[in-house]
């Protein structure tokens, strides 16, 4: 006899594990499938969570190194001991998975070990035993995107999760991908002292962020010591015990180069990751690039059968497949879920950190909206320039009649956080002057967003 749920959840990643906790909450039995060791999937194990990690350490080395002294302190010689920072990011990742594993026991989810593929609509199989379910959600993820002619071996090509485990520091770093995951990375190991090379096909790095933000990124990033190759496509990568060579062609055609690198790091974007899955057995269609096909409500053409997260269309970001977690277990339990994808922030954790929100300038212009533009600079604000972190500005965008906020930009200090705030003005339909008329404390990095609202209107205070 098949063991029998309400709900079944395919993935603890964040949008699995969140989905899972929010439906044991509502009331409902669940069970929850994962094939790793540990819950929490990528993002905790090998992606987001990891990555923080050794971007903190990277930048706490770094500013040990080239930045104290600024403040008056001197700290001698500085060392690098790097098996002692990857074993701090382990315990990092332990603890966070860990933490679930509490989690999942608070709310009586029971964790099912090991790897499900459907035999029917509404059965799942998982180490050779059955298990049924009224309603299944699939939120296995995504996987890195190859490349042909580049061989992962995850030692000397590498995708993000090799990039996590190196156990000393390239002298040279290529990049494939001038994307969000690729300059994180590249960051890491430039501050701890590799040279790096990005190489990316398209001619601007980052490529769906605004156009005036990604080219001060790349101003400042090569500032840094970044050296890029935009317009420019790897057509093959061999690995020997001395390094790797790869075959670099300009995109538009022309005549081909050789680079050569210690390590390269392929982080050219991530798919919707199905596989072993079965999907046939249960009728659940996918489209032309894999993802599963959904309605409004998550629901895949086969009734009881939902998906949510990286393995379906829009943004790969972990904090979109929460939201649709949550709401998917809300609709379950009758309630009106519900995710504003026109919300959704996004941010690269470089230093300096890129946020974005909404709309960008050249998204407006392709639909015919007019709006106006409010930037500020944070080498014009107190808190910053005591950080000596006065790299970037805020850029808000606002509807030109009604002066809502349509889209909010940010590079610089502590972007990250600072987005949340236009984040809540977007998704409370509020105009830049409510940001604008809203206290902001002093001195801090927030006052630039304020600004920012104010240049919207001509007439910031501090500038």
């Amino acid at each position: 006899m098949a063991e029998t749920f309400d709900v079944i959840v395919i993935g603890a990643g964040p949008g699995g594990y969140v989905c899972a906790i929010r439906a044991a909450q509502l009331g409902f039995k669940v069970a929850c499938v994962e094939k790793r060791a540990t819950l929490g999937g990528t993002c905790l194990n090998i992606g987001c969570i990891p990555s923080k990690a050794l971007l903190q350490s990277s930048e706490n080395f770094e500013e040990a190194a080239h930045g104290f002294k600024e403040h008056g302190i001197n700290i001698g010689e500085i060392k690098l001991d790097l098996a002692k920072m990857q074993a701090r990011k382990g315990e990092v990742v332990a603890a966070n998975t860990k933490g679930i594993e509490f989690l999942f026991k608070k709310n009586k989810v029971t964790w099912i070990k090991g790897a499900a593929k459907f035999t029917g609509a509404h059965e799942v199989e998982v180490e050779g035993k059955a298990y049924t379910a009224k309603h299944i959600v699939i939120a296995t993820g995504s996987d890195s995107v190859p490349l042909k002619g580049v061989e992962v071996d995850e030692k000397r090509i590498v995708t993000s999760t090799g990039a996590l485990e190196l156990d000393k520091v390239p002298g040279h770093m290529v990049v494939i991908g001038g994307g969000v995951i690729g300059l994180e990375l590249g960051s890491v190991w430039r501050r701890l002292g590799a040279e790096v090379t990005v190489i990316e096909f398209l001619d601007k790095i980052t490529p769906t962020m605004d156009g005036e933000i990604s080219k001060s990124f790349q101003q400042i990033l090569t500032k840094q010591g970044f050296k890029f190759k935009l317009g420019h496509k790897v057509t093959s990568a061999k690995a020997d015990s001395k390094g790797v060579t790869l075959t670099v062609e300009p995109a538009k055609g022309g005549a081909a180069e050789t680079v050569k690198a210690d390590v390269v790091l392929l982080a050219i974007g991530r798919y919707a990751y199905t596989e072993g899955l079965s999907l046939a057995a249960a009728g659940v269609e996918t489209d032309e690039r894999g993802r599963v096909k959904i309605d409004n409500h998550f629901q895949t053409n086969v009734p009881g059968v939902y998906a949510i997260g990286d393995v379906v269309a829009g943004a790969m970001l972990a904090h979109k497949a929460e939201e649709e977690g949550v709401a998917l277990a809300e609709i379950l339990a009758g309630q009106a879920g519900h995710v504003n994808y026109g919300a959704i922030p996004s941010v690269v954790y470089t230093w300096p950190e890129v946020a974005a929100v909404g709309q960008t300038e050249e998204e407006l212009k392709a639909a015919g909206v007019t709006y106006k533009v409010g930037k500020f600079p944070f080498m014009a604000n107190g808190r910053a320039r005591a950080m000596g972190a006065t790299d970037g500005f805020v850029k808000l965008l606002s509807e030109k009649e009604t002066d809502r906020l349509l889209g909010a930009h940010i590079i610089g200090p502590d972007a990250g956080g600072l987005i949340a705030e236009c984040t809540m003005a977007l998704e409370f339909g509020a105009s830049a002057e409510d940001v604008a008329r809203t206290c902001h404390a002093h001195p801090t990095l927030s006052e630039v967003v304020k600004e920012a609202a104010l240049a919207a209107d001509g007439r910031p205070i501090h500038i």
